[in-house]
C-alpha cells in the first residue's frame, strides 16, 4: 500500500540541515536530573534517542548559568561536566538519525531564594512577579527580587553565549532561546515587571532591547540558522502579573519584524491556550498564527495542542512550516510512525511527569506496525 501524503512527513530544510520530517519535539520539563550537579544522566540519553524520529527534538528547558535556575531538577549546561553529560545525549540522538536543539532559559524573578543560599533572585525590575516557585520545597509564593544592574544585564548575555558555545561543543545542532511565558525575557518585555527608565525599560524598543543584544551575542559564536527563539505572547493564567496588555500586540509585532533581519532557524510561537474574547488581545483570537506570518517571513514554527489533523492543515495551507508536540510526545515516543500509519495515541500518566526514574518517562513502548503498515487504522488525535 502506498505511503499516504501528509505535509507534516513531508522533509524539510533548516538553513544547512535537512529535516527527515516536519514533526517537532517541543521542550517538555519532566525532572529527571535528579543529581546535585543537574548533569544530564543516562537516561536522558535513551528518553530523547527514543524520540529520534522526530525532524528535530528540543530539549527541556535548560539553564545557561547556575544564577538562571528557578526549578527543581532541571539540567543545567554551564560547567564541564554538564558538557560532558550532553555529550551523551546528543550522541544517541545523532545514532538515531535525529537532530537536536538545546532550549537555553532564565526564571529571572520567578526564582526563588532557596536556589542562592537566601540570597533574592534578580530581574528588569524589583517587583514580585505573584506566581509561584517550584523549590526543593515544594511551591512557595514569589518574593520581590532585586532589579539587575546594567552591568548584571550585560553578564547575563555573556551567560547565553557561553552556554551557547557549550552547546555547540557538547553537539548539539542548534539553540531555542526560551522566551516563553514568565521567564526572564517576558519579564523585560512586560509593563508590569519591567519599570526601568534606562536603556532596557520604557519604549517597546528599549523593553526588547535584551532580546536583539542576546542574539547579537549568540551570532558570534554560531550561525544565526543554528539559533532560534520561542515565545508564548498570550499567555493568561496562572502566569502571575506578566499578562498581555495594550502593548502587547505592537510589541511582538515589532519583535517578528525586527526578527527578520536576523535569518534564525526558526521562529516558534506557542497559542493561546483559552479564548482571547474580552481581552485587550482580542484581535488575535481569529487565526492567531497568520498574525505571525505576516510580520515574519523566515521558518515559523506553531505549538498550540495541534492533532496530526491540525497539524497538517497548518503547513498546507502555508502558515506554518513546522509543527511543535509537547505531551503526545510524553507517551508516544514514536509519534511520528503512529501518524503515518494513522495508529492510536498512547495516553500519559500525568501523575509520573515529574518523579524521577524510568517509570513515566523511558518505559511508554511503541506500537506495533507490522499490523498497521498494510491499510489505514485509527484516527487523527
Amino acid at each position: 500500500m502506498q505511503k499516504e501524503q501528509q505535509p507534516l512527513l513531508e522533509e524539510y530544510r533548516l538553513g544547512d540541515l535537512k529535516l527527515k520530517n516536519r514533526v517537532v519535539m517541543a521542550s517538555l520539563t519532566r525532572g529527571r536530573t535528579t543529581n546535585p550537579e543537574l548533569v544530564p544522566t543516562p537516561l536522558m540519553a535513551e528518553y530523547y534517542a527514543q524520540r529520534a524520529s522526530a525532524g528535530l527534538i528540543l530539549t527541556e528547558g535548560v539553564w545557561p548559568s547556575k544564577k538562571a535556575i528557578g526549578f527543581i531538577n532541571v539540567p543545567g549546561i554551564f560547567t564541564p561536566e554538564q558538557v560532558e553529560g550532553w555529550k551523551s545525549v546528543t550522541d544517541a540522538v545523532h545514532a538515531k538519525g535525529g537532530k537536536i536543539f538545546v532550549q537555553l532559559g532564565h526564571t529571572g524573578t520567578i526564582s526563588h531564594p532557596d536556589y542562592f543560599d537566601g540570597e533574592l533572585p534578580a530581574g528588569p525590575s524589583a517587583i514580585n512577579p505573584q506566581t509561584r516557585s517550584f523549590t526543593p520545597e515544594g511551591f512557595k509564593d514569589t518574593v520581590t527580587p532585586r532589579e539587575f544592574t546594567v552591568a548584571e544585564i550585560k553578564e547575563t548575555i555573556q551567560d547565553y553565549k557561553q552556554a551557547t558555545l557549550n552547546a555547540k561543543n557538547a553537539g548539539f545542532d542548534g539553540v531555542e532561546i526560551h522566551a516563553q511565558i514568565g521567564m526572564l525575557i517576558p519579564q523585560f518585555l512586560s509593563i508590569t515587571t519591567n519599570k526601568r527608565t534606562d536603556e532596557y525599560g520604557g519604549s517597546i524598543e528599549n523593553r526588547a532591547r535584551i532580546i536583539f543584544e542576546i542574539l547579537d551575542a549568540l551570532l558570534e559564536v554560531w550561525d544565526s540558522t543554528r539559533i532560534a527563539i520561542k515565545f508564548t505572547p498570550v499567555a493568561i493564567s496562572n502566569v502571575g502579573i506578566v499578562v498581555p496588555d495594550e502593548f502587547t500586540i505592537p510589541t511582538y509585532r515589532y519583535i517578528a519584524e525586527k526578527l527578520n533581519d536576523y535569518n534564525l532557524a526558526y521562529l516558534h510561537i506557542a497559542g493561546p491556550a483559552e479564548a482571547l474574547n474580552g481581552t485587550v488581545v482580542e484581535a488575535l483570537q481569529e487565526d492567531f498564527f497568520s498574525h505571525f506570518r505576516k510580520n515574519y517571513h523566515g521558518t515559523l514554527m506553531a505549538n498550540l495542542g495541534f492533532t496530526q489533523e491540525s497539524g497538517n492543515a497548518i503547513i498546507k495551507d502555508g502558515i506554518a512550516d513546522l509543527v511543535s508536540y509537547g505531551a503526545y510526545y510524553v507517551a508516544n515516543p514514536d509519534l511520528v510512525e503512529r501518524f503515518e500509519y494513522h495508529i492510536p495515541l498512547a495516553e500519559a500518566n500525568t501523575d509520573l511527569y515529574y518523579t524521577g526514574g524510568e517509570n513515566g518517562y523511558t518505559d511508554y513502548p511503541k506500537a506495533d506496525y507490522t499490523k498497521f503498515a498494510s491499510g489505514h487504522f485509527g484516527s487523527d488525535r
